[in-house]
């Protein structure tokens, strides 16, 4: 005997057009008797409790215990998120350092970096500023700008201002009580010359507009009287 060829299910409620069906809710009810099951458990659907669930078999311990505490690494999901820069600070905006060793010095704004840091320079020329990073949660931004359309800074990143690591000699019996004379840091002439070729590139912007040089080049103070929150940068 041939077996029987499947056929789809059909609903017991057509939809008259979709999402409308042809029998109501209450005609459904006792179309599909509920009605019954409910009558013949007194008026309430039964409940069926929950198999339980399957007693686990106990791992077996292993026969191997490390002799110090293996410390596992936590799995970071932190997602990193780009630095949003305020609209105050566009390339070129004079901003005012309000901490770090040049706390209240002009600087002008060159561009963000990866790390969301901002790239700032004096110029060191002009003020004695170099090429650095700070954060602009530590700047005012103020109103004066500087024209920086001709200063190359395609090779300044995060990786440029980074220092070299260095290894850590071991002191011998003879030299451990001896004070180790302090080496002086020299900066690299590759980054002197940096600092010269964007100082020359800058002032020629700075020195095109009057009273601009005098500006950056003076340090930025409160005095007794000055209420900060209405002044005008």
């Amino acid at each position: 005997m041939a077996p029987k060829a499947a056929t789809g299910r059909t609903s017991r409620n057509p939809d008259l057009i979709r999402g409308v069906g042809k029998f109501s809710r209450s005609k459904m009810y006792h179309k599909r008797g509920l009605w019954a099951i409910k009558a013949k458990n007194g008026g309430v659907f039964p409940k069926h409790d929950p198999k339980p669930a399957a007693a686990e078999t106990p791992a077996k311990p292993p026969k191997f215990y490390p002799a110090d505490d293996v410390k596992k690494p936590l799995v970071n999901k932190r997602k990193h998120k780009p630095t949003k820069l305020r609209a105050s600070i566009t390339p070129g905006t004079v901003l005012i350092l309000l901490a770090g060793r040049f706390m209240g010095k002009r600087v002008v704004f060159l561009k963000q970096l990866t790390s969301g840091l901002l790239l700032v320079t004096g110029p060191f020329k002009v003020n004695g500023v170099p090429l650095r990073r700070v954060n602009q949660s530590y700047v005012i931004a103020t109103s004066t700008k500087v024209d920086i359309s001709g200063v190359d800074l395609g090779r300044f990143d995060d990786q440029y201002f980074e220092k070299e690591a260095k290894k850590k000699k071991k002191k011998g019996e003879g030299e451990f009580f001896e004070a180790e004379k302090e080496e002086k840091k020299l900066l690299p002439d590759d980054k002197k010359d940096d600092q010269k070729t964007v100082d020359a590139q800058l002032i020629k912007s700075i020195e095109a507009v009057p009273d601009l040089k005098n500006y950056l080049s003076a340090r930025f103070s409160l005095k007794s009287g000055m209420k900060p929150h209405e002044l005008v940068f």
